[in-house]
C-alpha cells in the first residue's frame, strides 16, 4: 500500500483530470489559420514569380533561336550563291584568253517566268540570251521594297528582298540527291573542250536543247543539276492573315499550274521584324586598279601571270545597300554579304516598354518606338558576314 501522502496526491489528479484541454481553442485555431495563409501566400507568389521568369525566359530562348534559324537559312544558302558546277563566266575565268563575251547588259528581272527567258527569241534559253548570261553572271540580287514585276504578298515595308540562285550542289543520281523531274529546271555544264567548249557550248539550260554536255571524255552526258533561285523577305503574319507576327518567308523558283516560275512563299522562321542587307563589292584589282569585264586580262607581269590587274582580288572593298536596287556592275561584283536581322519575341511581355534604338547596318539606325507593333515586345539584333566562296574564291590571286 502506498503512503498517504500519494494517497492525497493520486486523489487531487483524480479530481482535476477531468477538466484537461482536449484541444485548440479559438484564439490558437485563428492564429494557425492566419500563419497558414501567409505561407501559402508566399509560396503562391514565388510560384507566380517563376512562372512569368520561366515564361520569359522561354520567350527570349524563342527569340533567340528563331533569329538563329533565320540567319542559318540565310548563310546556307548564300554560300553556294554563284556555283555552276565546273562552269565560270569568261570575265572570271582566270584562264580566259581574249575579251569575254558573257558579260550581261541587263539585270535580270527576279520574277520572269521562264517562257521569258528566251531574250533573242531563238526558241531556246542559252548562252546565247543576254537574260541567262545575266543568271550566270549576277548571284544575287537584293532590294529595298517589292521589285518591279513580283508579287510577294503580304510584304512587311521597310524590309529588304533578297535573291540568291545557283545550281544545286548535288548531281541527280547522287546519294540524298532529288530523282530526275521533268517537270523542273535543271543546269548542265559541258566540260568537253575539244567538241564543245571550244565550240562555243559551255552549258544547257533548257530541257528542249538539242545539245547533250558531256564530261572530259567527250561521250560520257554530265549529269544534270536542278536550277535554285529562291526570293526571300518578310511577310507580316506567321500562320494566318492578322496574326500580326512578322515572319521570314521564302519563294523558290519551279513548276505548277504547268509553268516554271516562282511559287508561293513559305514561311520559314517567325519573330523576325526587320531584314536588310548590305553587299560587299570588289571593284579593284590587287593593283588598285578598276575592274574592267569586258576587256582581256591585262597581267601585271605576262611571263608570271597571277596578278590581274584589271580583274578583282575577292576582297570587298566597300558595302553598299541597294536602294531601291544595285546596279549591274555592282551585281556581278559581290563577293560578300552583311545580313541583319532585328529579332522579336512573339508575345507581348506585361509591363515592358522598349526604348532601345537598333542599328541595322552602316548608318541605318531603327528605333523600337517606330516599329508598327510598339514597345511591348522584346527585341534583339543580329548580324553575320557571308563571303561568296563560288565568287570570291575564283578571284583570289597569290599574295
Amino acid at each position: 500500500m502506498g503512503s498517504p501522502a500519494r494517497t492525497k496526491q493520486l486523489a487531487a489528479l483524480s479530481r482535476t483530470s477531468g477538466h484537461g484541454q482536449g484541444g485548440l481553442s479559438l484564439v490558437e485555431l485563428m492564429v494557425a489559420m492566419a500563419l497558414s495563409l501567409l505561407i501559402v501566400m508566399a509560396l503562391t507568389g514565388l510560384f507566380v514569380d517563376v512562372s512569368r521568369s520561366n515564361a520569359e525566359m522561354a520567350k527570349t530562348n524563342t527569340q533567340i533561336e528563331n533569329a538563329r534559324f533565320a540567319m542559318q537559312f540565310l548563310r546556307n544558302d548564300l554560300i553556294h550563291a554563284g556555283y555552276w558546277n565546273a562552269h565560270i563566266p569568261e570575265f572570271d575565268d582566270l584562264s580566259h584568253t581574249g575579251a569575254p563575251t558573257d558579260y550581261p547588259t541587263a539585270i535580270p528581272a527576279p520574277c520572269a517566268e521562264f517562257d521569258d527567258w528566251d531574250t533573242n527569241v531563238d526558241g531556246l534559253v542559252d548562252a546565247a540570251d543576254d537574260y541567262v548570261r545575266g543568271l550566270m553572271a549576277i548571284p544575287l540580287q537584293a532590294y529595298d521594297s517589292v521589285p518591279s514585276g513580283c508579287t510577294l504578298p503580304n510584304y512587311l515595308a521597310d524590309t529588304d528582298v533578297l535573291l540568291v540562285r545557283h545550281a544545286q550542289t548535288c548531281a541527280v543520281g547522287d546519294v540524298n540527291c532529288d530523282p530526275f523531274d521533268p517537270n523542273e529546271l535543271y543546269f548542265t555544264n559541258a566540260n568537253c573542250y575539244s567538241g564543245q567548249i571550244n565550240a562555243g557550248i559551255n552549258f544547257t539550260l533548257d530541257p528542249n536543247s538539242p545539245v547533250t554536255p558531256f564530261e572530259l571524255d567527250c561521250a560520257t552526258p554530265v549529269a544534270p543539276r536542278r536550277y535554285v533561285q529562291s526570293i526571300y523577305y518578310i511577310r507580316d503574319y506567321a500562320v494566318d492573315p492578322g496574326d500580326a507576327i512578322p515572319t521570314l518567308v521564302r519563294s523558290e523558283f519551279g513548276f505548277s499550274g504547268g509553268e516554271l516560275k516562282q511559287q508561293p512563299a513559305q514561311a520559314l522562321v517567325e519573330g523576325i521584324e526587320r531584314f536588310r542587307v548590305e553587299l560587299g563589292l570588289d571593284r579593284k584589282s590587287d593593283t588598285g586598279e578598276d575592274v574592267d569585264p569586258n576587256d582581256p586580262i591585262a597581267w601585271a607581269d605576262e611571263d608570271v601571270r597571277y596578278s590581274p590587274r584589271n580583274r578583282g582580288d575577292g576582297v570587298p572593298e566597300s558595302f553598299v545597300h541597294c536602294e531601291p536596287s544595285c546596279a549591274l556592275d555592282e551585281l556581278t561584283n559581290v563577293v560578300a554579304v552583311k545580313l541583319f536581322l532585328l529579332a522579336r519575341a512573339t508575345e507581348v511581355s506585361a509591363g515592358y516598354a522598349d526604348t532601345k534604338t537598333y542599328q541595322l547596318g552602316s548608318g541605318f539606325t531603327v528605333a523600337a518606338a517606330d516599329l508598327p507593333a510598339g514597345t511591348g515586345f522584346k527585341r534583339h539584333a543580329f548580324s553575320s558576314t557571308v563571303r561568296l566562296n563560288n565568287v570570291s574564291g575564283r578571284r583570289e590571286t597569290p599574295p
